[in-house]
């Protein structure tokens, strides 16, 4: 049988995240597949790094978690198709979260306004939720 948890508990894990990433992290979107893991080596090329607003994640309800805020890159770093993304603690050295990016209604875990991305341009996550298992 597979675990099942409260709502209670299932929110609790979710706050738990965005207070083990910290305040002000750093969100990455790259080029390519992402990593086996997040302790792996990154890779693909940085097209849009922001740092996400200081909480950047609404209180958990329900079993889901939020975007909170304005994602916003207003100059991206490269040209490129966006494909993955990672969040990494405010200094930009631990990830701690990875996932795939499609463009907005695409089913990515994280969706933005477009994945075709020329430098300069300004890039806007739309969508980004975590879910709770154990419902």
């Amino acid at each position: 049988m597979a675990f099942q948890f409260s709502t209670s508990a299932r929110n609790a894990a979710l706050d738990a995240i965005e207070t083990a990433v910290g305040t002000s992290a750093i969100l990455r979107i790259r080029t390519g597949a992402p990593p086996a893991n997040c302790a792996a080596s990154r890779t693909g090329t940085v097209l849009v790094t922001m740092t996400l607003p200081s909480d950047w994640l609404a209180a958990a309800s329900s079993g889901s978690k939020a975007k909170s805020g304005t994602w916003q890159d207003t100059s991206a770093d490269n040209t490129g198709t966006a494909a993955h993304f990672e969040i990494m603690d405010s200094g930009g050295t631990t990830c701690h979260m990875q996932g795939t990016v499609t463009a907005t209604s695409g089913g990515g875990d994280m969706e933005i306004d477009n994945t075709s991305i020329a430098s300069g341009q300004q890039v806007t996550v739309t969508a980004f939720t975590l879910n709770a298992g154990g419902a």
